[in-house]
């Protein structure tokens, strides 16, 4: 793709004027080119004018902002922002105003004969769409303005048929203008800024652009630099300000073997990092691709206030024949023809949905579309999965036993010699005990190849014999090895909530280690909130053994727990709910929670949770805290009281009017002032928006971290690697996570949601 041309017209400080030969052309769509710029941090306004050939830009920053904007110019992406539809009308919208102002400013000076004509050529594009709308649409308000303004033309009233003309127009116009605010709100989550990207290639450090880094390169990030990719930490150490991305206000440290995503940006420090996913993979990307899906969506409400628009229509039409006949003033009918209720309800609401789905994004919430507001403020029962929602994801070890009764194995020993074999697991159970070993900087056991079997566990070849880790099931139904005679500890361990890894070789078991999940401290407040906006009913689901789902119940106040669940059987209790009349919200994290997911009225994926249940979910949050749960019904229920207070002030002030002109108090002119004043009224209001109550723990997915700092090509970069403990080896084969790594988590518990 060829750098975009353009020059500088003029600049002050924070304005910049450029002229662009190629806009309005396929590959520089005026409306693409406003949005990419107006998607940049630095921007607070950008304007394109075709005609023109030039854009403008406001922006805060000093030089470093105008270098970064000019920079973000030359590499424009002519694509298309599904969702946000070209708006190169605007001097289209501008030029009947233009064009009337200056008919009214000669008719005193014409005589009769050419006043008329010039009236009717005016008006003409009014009339015109009329008739377009009512042989290709039928009878809509389009077709009412233009009776409207035709009846004052025939009837000699060339100045209110002129009036009443600009009128509609400047009504139109700040229609247009107010809903392209609504669309530029949600720019910034639709264009992340790009980032470029230092690669290792062939012993070389190379800059190139952030989307062209493939899966499993390397890439090196200095400080101030936007990381490009999504991808693991190989080495170095550094602080993070993931705040674009997942709003955590907070820089966060990161070091192999952590995770850093695309969009975040390095405060100090400098890693190398293995990219994961890269390109339209990435997390920006996926943040893009749902709100831009979520735009495409329409709610019920929306189709309701459109058919409800329509339907009043027939209304005007009705109320205007009837009070001609009664009266043969066509300047009553007039009037009444210009009462239209269909633009403010028919604009009100989708502007109102932008405007909430922007605001949840604040609070760290994607919302896909308008029916994901609609129906998370109709719920009336809150179902969540327990594990990954109401407790961390994350698992800790909590005991480490050794079992072997030759006495030639230390706690220590085990815990080094089962994380050597489950780091080539990727299951939550493996992830936790390899994370125990290295914070105990325990030394990797080499070992041979790792056989998996898939959902029970897995083994390799330590030494002269071979070692097994996995579930209970597995290790005494599968591979003969009898636990039975460590009956009561297992049992104590299993009282105590926890999971169990068990361990074992040919000659017995070797020894267990205990894990355990830990309850989300927000989580009692949260589900008592949650109670006060509205939710009757809260349900639990999980794979605990029923004594300890119970208590877990008791404590967070739950009305209804389906212990010893298999993960299969979610979707069943949300459909026997949804039979019973309840509306059901879902929140799950997992695989296995995809069809709950997809079941449920509304689904709600954790953060942390498997693509499966995020691309399922209605909801997705981007901050892992339950109380984003609560932000998103209220802000929910607070859109859609939003919306019905915008409809009912619609229809009684334009049902004043309407009565007004009717009784011939208000004339042509005053019906429609007063009719496009309250669109434009009800239309600002729900741009507005609702507000949440800011809390400590509700960071911001739209605060902009700061810009990033162009690297110096010449600067020597380290490519040194560090070994960690517990370094991955190549000695792996099979397919799988740890599975049954934790089947005492996927059968007895539900570890493996």
């Amino acid at each position: 793709m060829q750098p975009l041309d353009f020059r500088i017209v003029h600049e002050v400080p924070g304005r910049l004027r450029l002229r662009i030969p190629l806009m309005g052309g396929p590959l520089c769509e005026a409306a693409w080119l406003e949005a990419w710029m107006d998607a940049a941090a630095a921007v607070q306004e950008a304007r394109a004018n075709p005609a023109a050939k030039t854009l403008i830009l406001h922006y805060s920053g000093g030089a470093a902002a105008r270098a970064a904007l000019l920079a973000r110019l030359r590499n424009f992406d002519p694509k298309p922002i599904p969702g946000l539809a070209p708006d190169g009308v605007r001097e289209a919208e501008v030029a009947p105003m233009v064009t009337t102002l200056l008919t009214l400013a000669v008719l005193p000076f014409l005589t009769r004969p050419l006043q008329m004509v010039l009236t009717l050529v005016n008006v003409g594009s009014t009339l015109a769409k009329g008739a377009d709308t009512l042989v290709h649409r039928g009878v809509k308000m389009e077709v009412l303005d233009a009776v409207a303004v035709g009846l004052a033309a025939g009837s000699g009233k060339l100045y209110t048929a002129n009036l009443t003309d600009l009128l509609l127009n400047l009504g139109e116009y700040l229609e247009h203008r107010t809903a392209r605010r609504s669309d530029r709100l949600l720019r910034r989550l639709l264009r992340p800024d790009p980032a470029m990207a230092w690669v290792e290639r062939d012993g070389e450090l190379l800059q190139i652009a952030g989307d062209e880094v493939q899966a499993g390169e390397t890439v090196v990030i200095g400080p101030g630099e936007t990381v490009p990719v999504d991808g693991h930490v190989l080495d170095g150490v550094a602080l993070v300000n993931q705040s674009t991305v997942t709003g955590e206000d907070i820089p966060v440290r990161r070091e192999a073997p952590g995770r850093v995503i695309a969009g975040s940006v390095l405060v100090e420090g400098r890693l190398r990092v293995s990219a994961t996913q890269v390109g339209e993979d990435t997390t920006t990307a996926r943040v893009a691709r749902f709100i831009q899906e979520s735009l495409s969506r329409s709610a019920h409400t929306q189709k309701l206030a459109d058919e409800l628009g329509d339907k009043r229509v027939y209304v005007t039409l009705g109320t205007g024949a009837l009070v001609y006949a009664l009266t043969r003033d066509l300047t009553r009918l007039q009037a009444v023809f210009l009462v239209d209720y269909a633009c403010a309800l028919k604009l009100g609401t989708p502007v109102a949905f932008k405007a909430g789905i922007y605001r949840a994004a604040e609070h760290g919430v994607l919302l896909k579309g308008g029916e994901a507001i609609e129906q998370l403020a109709a719920a009336d029962t809150l179902v969540f999965d327990k594990t990954g929602t109401l407790t961390h994801s994350d698992l800790a070890v909590t005991d480490v036993r050794v079992l072997s009764a030759d006495g030639g194995c230390t706690e220590a020993a085990l815990l080094a010699l089962v994380a050597s074999v489950e780091e080539h697991a990727s299951h939550p159970v493996a992830a936790a005990v390899v994370g125990a070993a290295r914070e105990r900087d325990l030394a990797h056991i080499s070992h041979g190849e790792v056989d998996y079997m898939v959902a029970h566990g897995l083994s390799a070849e330590v030494g002269d014999g071979r070692i097994v880790v996995g579930s209970r099931h597995f290790l005494e139904e599968h591979m003969g090895i009898d636990f039975h005679g460590h009956a009561a500890l297992i049992e104590r361990f299993e009282d105590a909530g926890k999971i169990l890894l068990y361990v074992g070789n040919e000659r017995g078991p070797v020894g267990l280690i205990a894990l355990r999940d830990t309850l989300r401290a927000d989580a009692v407040a949260t589900l008592a909130r949650l109670r006060g906006l509205g939710i009757r009913r809260l349900v639990m689901i999980t794979g605990d053994r029923r004594q300890k789902a119970d208590a877990l119940a008791r404590e967070l106040g739950i009305d209804e727990v389906h212990a010893e669940m298999p993960p299969e059987s979610k979707a069943a209790v949300v459909e026997a709910l949804q039979a019973a009349g309840a509306k059901v919200a879902f929140v799950g994290d997992g695989v296995n929670d995809g069809p709950a997911l997809g079941v449920a009225n509304v689904g709600i994926a954790m953060p942390r949770g498997a693509d499966i249940a995020r691309a399922t979910a209605d909801i997705v949050l981007m901050d892992d805290r339950l109380g984003a749960v609560a932000d998103a019904r209220e802000l929910a229920g607070k859109t859609m009281a939003l919306i019905r207070t915008n409809f009912t002030a619609a229809v009684t002030i334009n049902t004043g009017i309407l009565a007004g002109a009717v009784f011939g108090w208000l004339s042509p002119v005053a019906s429609a002032l007063l009719h496009n004043g309250t669109t434009l009224g009800v239309l600002l209001n729900a741009l507005k928006g609702v507000a949440l109550q800011r809390r400590p723990d509700a960071p911001r997915l739209l605060t902009h971290a700061p810009g990033p700092a162009q690297p110096d090509a010449a600067k020597p970069r380290s490519s040194a690697t560090s070994t960690s403990p517990l370094k991955p080896s190549s000695s792996s084969r099979g397919s799988g996570g740890s599975g049954d790594s934790a089947d005492s988590a996927a059968s007895n518990h539900d570890a493996a949601s």
